[in-house]
């Protein structure tokens, strides 16, 4: 069979799962003859991606957050009006997918969660069969618990699942836990989609801990942090597109751009993790029984929304501010869910090849 990825470019997690899925394809012998990737302006690309992805890849001008003058928080106001007065951009990115597909002839389109996989199935109507796939879809669950209040966020949020799903076929739910699917909806739930490398790794606790950020404001908390605890051993993970490759502020403070080996390295020998509540990163080090603390971006629903699914699983603690003491003070009652977790992620491989390619494998 043949397949076409349309990957959302915002953060690092949609991308690992189309990597990790794009390999699995391919040692299965199914083909992805193109990846399309919604592009950002605020970020790049990352060098693993490039490096892992064999097949054409075009990035197109996508929907995505804006976030305020400090690159914290996502100001919801902006992202709408901002997106709202580019959608004669959108709508040619729509016709260059219906171009791709043209000409490519997929048997499958697979959507990580980019809207513009909606809007394509929306205004051109394909014939093709379309899986959207994303944690995102376990917000449409019966079973699925909400942050309280926010009933605007919500009511966003599963709208913007609609548009990300509309014309799906199946709507693949990556979970921290099994759940029932829920038929009636075309809703199946799945494990995280994690990476051979990542479940390859040796682990140990060593002296440093992680942070991940994908909005680089936060480095003014954690530089704050540092001035209080100097002694304490940092490495941060960011995408600020005018640093180096590595700023290394002190011997126990150092800033990494994006490099998914060095970020996978870190992760298998840190003390604790820290990082924004996006959803892959946290399987990463639950799979390696780390303790995390959990920010969600101010503003970023769906974040909250991980956060707190998270915590049920077992990963770690949530918190409102990006404060590495949170998770200093966590760390004494931390307990490391196992192999229950390891366990549903190594049933991936069947569990996906069974929905997506319909028992050709």
């Amino acid at each position: 069979m043949n397949y076409i990825f349309i990957v959302q470019g915002e953060g690092r997690g949609h991308m690992t799962q189309a990597i990790s899925l794009f390999q699995m394809l391919i040692r299965n012998g199914q083909t992805v003859s193109h990846v399309i990737v919604g592009k950002s302006q605020r970020r790049q690309l990352p060098a693993f991606f490039l490096d892992q992805i064999t097949a054409p890849i075009t990035q197109l001008e996508s929907p995505n957050f804006v976030t305020d003058k400090k690159a914290k928080s996502v100001n919801v106001f902006k992202t709408l009006t901002a997106n709202l007065v580019k959608n004669r951009t959108f709508l040619q990115s729509v016709n260059q997918i219906d171009a791709i597909v043209r000409n490519e002839q997929p048997d499958v389109i697979l959507n990580f969660y980019d809207f513009l996989g909606g809007l394509y199935y929306l205004i051109k109507k394909p014939k093709i069969t379309h899986i959207a796939l994303a944690h995102q879809f376990l917000l449409d669950h019966s079973e699925f618990e909400f942050p309280k209040g926010r009933i605007y966020d919500k009511a966003s949020i599963l709208a913007g699942n609609k548009l990300a799903s509309f014309g799906a076929d199946k709507v693949l739910a990556l979970s921290f836990s099994e759940i029932k699917d829920e038929n009636s909806k075309k809703l199946f739930v799945v494990p995280p989609l994690l990476r051979d490398k990542v479940k390859e790794l040796t682990t140990h606790t060593g002296d440093h801990f992680l942070v991940y950020m994908v909005n680089h404001g936060y480095a003014e908390e954690v530089k704050s942090f540092h001035d209080k605890h100097p002694e304490i051993n940092i490495h941060c993970f960011w995408d600020k597109k005018d640093e180096p490759k590595t700023l290394v502020v002190d011997n126990n403070l150092t800033f990494h751009q994006l490099d998914d080996q060095k970020f996978l390295d870190y992760m298998a020998s840190c003390k604790g993790y820290q990082t924004t509540a996006g959803f892959e990163s946290v399987c990463e080090a639950m799979y390696m029984g780390k303790p995390i603390l959990m920010v969600p971006v101010k503003g970023h629903y769906e974040q909250s929304c991980n956060a707190l699914d998270a915590e049920k699983a077992g990963a770690g603690v949530s918190s409102s501010v990006f404060d590495l003491e949170v998770l200093l003070d966590y760390l004494p009652k931390h307990r490391e869910v196992g192999d229950k977790f390891r366990d549903w992620c190594e049933t991936s491989h069947e569990r996906f090849l069974e929905l997506i390619t319909d028992g050709n494998h």
